[in-house]
This record gives C-alpha cells, structure tokens and sequence, in this order.
C-alpha cells in the first residue's frame, strides 16, 4: 500500500510540475531586426554572413565558416516573463579553446536606461540540441528592449523565439547606428570568448552605439582575392581589419598593397582602417614563434610607412589608416592559449 501512495505522488508532482511549464508562441528571429549583418538581403539563408552559392573560391573550411553567424544578433521587446528558443542547426564546430556558450549559445542582454546590460546566456547539451531551451524566466513581465545574439561557431537553419502564451512579441528598430564592416581572423570571429556577445566587434557596438558587421574567419584572413570579392560589394560607412593575424610577413608584402588599392578603387572616400595584430603571448619563450610574430608585424609597419612616404602617397592613400593595439596587459597572461586573449577583444 506504501509502494502505492509512493508512485501516486511521484505521478501527482509530475503533473504539477508539467503543468506549471508555460506555453510558449514562437517567432523566427529572422522576422524581426537583424543586427551586424554584413550582406543584409542578399543571403537565402538570413543566418549566413556570405551567400556561398554566390561567392566562389573558399576552401571547404571557409565555406563554413562565413555561414555561420558570429557578430548578428536580433533586436525585438516583450513582456515575457520568460524567453524559450528552439534551434534548427547546419554545421556546428566544437572547439576546444571556446566555450561552448559562445560556440553553439545564446547570449541575451536587455536595455537599462543608456546600457545595454547582460541578462542571460545558455545552449543545450550536444543531444539536445535542437530541443526548446529556456533561456531567461521569472522576469517581471513589463516591456523590456532585448538584444539577443547568435552563436559564433555554429550554422543555422532556423532561429526560433518563443515567449509566453498572451505576451507580446514585437519587432523595433536598429539601436544602431551606422554600418561598419570588419574582417579579421579568430580574434573577430570570437575564439575564446565565453559569450556571443563578448565578441569584441560586439562589445564595441554596445559601448558605443556603432554597429560592427563582422566577417571574423577563424585562421583565414590572409587577403585573398576571393574574400576581397566579397567586400568590394558590401554596403559600408567604414571597413576595418584585422588582417594581419594569420598571414606570414612574405604573403603580407605580396598581397597588401593590392587587395588596399581594389578596396579604395570599389569605396572612394570610405575609411579603410587596418589594425596591427596583437602581441601573441606564445613567443614569450618560443624563439621561431618570437621571430615569425615580429617579422609580419614590421612588415606592416613597414608597407604603410611606404605607401604614405610621398605626396602621391598620402593623396592616393589619404582615407587609409594603420593603428597599433594593446590587447594583452604588460604582464603578457590574458591569452587563454597563448594566441587568443579570450573576453579581452
């Protein structure tokens, strides 16, 4: 009889709990406002950052890289008192120096007065996946401004947001202002960032209010012609890049001067912003990385100083810009890897 009245209540509070799960009503995120899109429209997949049906010449590997959906983000207000999201995933990495929060994750900030302040971050085991996860509950259920970023190693077929049954779903505008395309290497793309939004193309448009529409290729950014392709069609009030990363000082010296003169040829007058790459804290002790590292920066160093050395160079060049970064701090120890300086952007 024990054993009976036992099993009961195990059934009875399963029916409770079950009961106070709420209902939600789904809306694809592509159905409200997209931020960071670099080629908004132009894309059959609105998750993708480059049509790849279009774009030819990546290796197999940027190909999935470019569709997977580091630096978008969607913008919407509900009066949810909880958020559920269901993905339809294509391609997923599984890094090993990113976590997975950020790979295959959701990361959700929520607008208080002027700022646009963390609320909430999840993803769902690997066998899960595809399964509803809830990323935010017990809120107050006023109207609150979300920004809700996708992941940044990960493709998507579809984006789903649900919110309580009765409460309100509704798309707004950009927050941001301007367009401001940036391609890099795996410091853009995001490697090593604990969140979505911890990218620092992310974190730059939330302390300032300039939307940053990242082309962050993780290890791929070495001027190619094919990915140049790509952004002399993009619509820009500015390009920056990150460029220097991932090429070797000889491929540095063939290929800069050109790829800068078919972008200033296909944007007159828009800024071309290049950064130095950032010290790489593995050359601390290792004399072939020290040398590799030095030798591709002052190879840059050296290039812009030319193009700039004569009048003709500074007229021609005069929208083109070289600036040096500091992302490691003088004791050289925020690299999670001794490459990636993790939410330091």
């Amino acid at each position: 009889m024990k054993k009976i009245l036992f099993i009961a209540a195990l059934l009875t509070a399963g029916v409770v709990c079950f009961a106070q799960q709420p209902a939600y009503e789904y809306t694809e995120a592509a159905d409200l406002t997209i931020i960071g899109k670099l080629m908004p429209g132009k894309t059959a997949n609105p998750y993708h950052r480059v049509d790849t049906t279009l774009y030819k010449g990546f290796t197999r590997r940027e190909n999935e890289m470019v569709r997977m959906s580091s630096g978008m983000a969607c913008v919407f207000k509900t009066d949810s008192k909880s958020i559920s999201i269901i993905t339809k995933y294509g391609h997923y990495d599984d890094p090993t120096n990113t976590n997975m929060i950020s790979a295959r994750g959701y990361d959700l900030y929520i607008r208080k007065g002027n700022t646009w302040l963390w609320a909430a971050s999840g993803v769902n085991s690997t066998n899960k996946l595809q399964k509803p996860m809830t990323l935010i509950k017990n809120m107050d259920g006023t109207m609150h401004e979300c920004l809700l970023y996708f992941p940044t190693y990960s493709e998507e077929y579809s984006i789903r947001i649900g919110v309580e049954k009765g409460a309100s779903l509704e798309k707004i505008e950009n927050p941001f202002r301007h367009r401001v395309a940036i391609w890099g290497s795996s410091y853009t793309h995001g490697s090593s960032t604990t969140r979505a939004g911890m990218t620092y193309p992310a974190q730059f448009t939330r302390s300032t209010g300039i939307q940053m529409l990242s082309l962050g290729c993780s290890g791929r950014c070495m001027l190619q012609d094919y990915f140049a392709n790509v952004l002399v069609d993009v619509d820009a009030d500015a390009f920056v890049f990150d460029t220097f990363s991932n090429p070797k000082a000889d491929m540095i010296q063939e290929r800069l001067v050109p790829f800068i003169d078919r972008m200033i040829a296909a944007h007159p007058g828009v800024p071309m912003i290049f950064q130095q790459t950032i010290y790489r804290e593995k050359r601390n002790f290792d004399l072939e990385e020290e040398k590799k590292e030095q030798d591709k920066m002052d190879m840059a160093a050296k290039i812009f100083k030319e193009i700039k050395s004569t009048p003709e160079g500074r007229r021609k060049y005069k929208d083109v810009y070289f600036i040096s970064t500091c992302a490691t701090s003088s004791e050289h120890d925020t690299s999670v890897d001794g490459v990636h300086p993790g939410n330091y952007g």
